[in-house]
């Protein structure tokens, strides 16, 4: 898994920069690119491609919808700010603080999952949470590790400042760094969660997002003047991911074990994964997780802590910078600057059977 969420300041710069440029005026068309990275919950999206499931779809609404893989995470989501591409998967923390609060108006158009455990803290020794007063944590500074560790120390009535320091760590480092002497906690995610835990007795799972679930939210998400001007297109990638769900929820090997090679592990590994990930396999669930009346909760402490961090859009005076609109029509944030909002009328269409 590479699901670097790394938003450093000159990832996070050319992010605005892109935004200050802007996508192409959208209009009627028939040939759209998505963009997805390697992680668990995104490995459907490079099946759609390989195995033809996205052409067939695009074929029934007469458009082609290329899925490309980027190896970079946050450059992947740079590109779509920058209008490269039609949408890409990201999660909701980093599409409220890219291409939303760079000014691009962006529709969820799939609810995939949330992290269900996927995202660890983990200790170097016996201990707890709040045994992290006064010690150095390494982890990739400004993601949705960063995140996970504000609301684990939130819980044990700590912060930041308790800490020791917080030490930027690429995810590619993080095995290595963790055998260090120096390194006392680290937050991280699949499969390096996996491989720390089982290859280090002394380390210690210490809070993960299954305390937080419905947090890390997993998307596709997609330009809304694009999707409002090419509805078929919608339905053409609904419709292609749900077969897939189809497929994962019957428990298909040959797609199991295609995702799980294409992720760098067998498919005990990337079912481990899975295990880990609270998959939406049935549309009905992820309107219902989109429609949740804990989501609006969610995104206001996402943007707090965005905020806090200084990386919701340039300049943002407030929490309430970037208005998040909602299946139900309500506005988290500034109504007047709505720029994320969660559609969940393609997965209705669905889980009605009307695509």
């Amino acid at each position: 898994m590479t699901k670097s969420n790394l938003l450093s300041a000159s990832a996070l710069s050319l992010g605005v920069l892109a935004a200050s440029l802007g996508p192409a005026m959208a209009e009627q068309k028939t040939d759209f690119k998505l963009a997805w990275s390697i992680y668990v919950g995104w490995m459907p999206w490079g099946y759609l491609e390989d195995s033809g499931i996205m052409d067939k779809w695009a074929d029934k609404y007469g458009i082609t919808v290329d899925i490309v893989q980027i190896n970079d995470y946050v450059e992947s989501i740079n590109q779509y700010t920058a209008g490269e591409f039609d949408g890409v998967s990201a999660t909701n923390m980093d599409t409220l603080s890219i291409p939303a609060g760079g000014g691009v108006d962006t529709t969820a158009l799939i609810v995939g999952d949330y992290s269900n455990g996927n995202d660890a803290v983990i200790l170097k020794g016996d201990g707890s949470l709040a045994d992290l007063a006064g010690k150095p944590v390494n982890l990739v500074e400004l993601s949705v590790s960063h995140y996970l560790l504000a609301r684990g120390l939130d819980s044990v009535g700590l912060s930041e400042a308790d800490l020791a320091s917080v030490i930027n760590t690429s995810d590619a480092d993080m095995i290595a760094a963790y055998a260090t002497s120096d390194v006392e906690a680290v937050v991280t995610w699949n499969p390096l969660v996996s491989e720390i835990l089982g290859s280090n007795p002394d380390a210690t799972n210490v809070f993960d997002s299954s305390k937080i679930p419905g947090e890390i939210l997993d998307l596709m998400v997609v330009n809304t003047e694009t999707l409002a001007d090419n509805p078929d297109f919608g339905k053409a990638v609904a419709g292609a991911w749900y077969e897939v769900m189809g497929l994962m929820a019957a428990g298909d090997e040959a797609a199991l074990s295609a995702m799980a090679e294409a992720s760098g592990t067998d498919l005990a590994g990337y079912k481990a994964q899975l295990a880990a990930t609270q998959m939406f396999f049935d549309p009905a669930s992820a309107v219902a997780q989109a429609s949740s009346p804990e989501m609006p909760a969610t995104m206001t402490a996402v943007a707090e802590f965005l905020f806090d961090k200084g990386i919701l859009g340039e300049g943002a005076p407030s929490p309430d910078f970037v208005g998040v609109a909602y299946p139900d029509g309500t506005v988290t944030g500034d109504q007047n600057n709505v720029k994320f909002r969660f559609d969940a009328s393609f997965m209705q269409m669905a889980a009605d059977g009307v695509l």
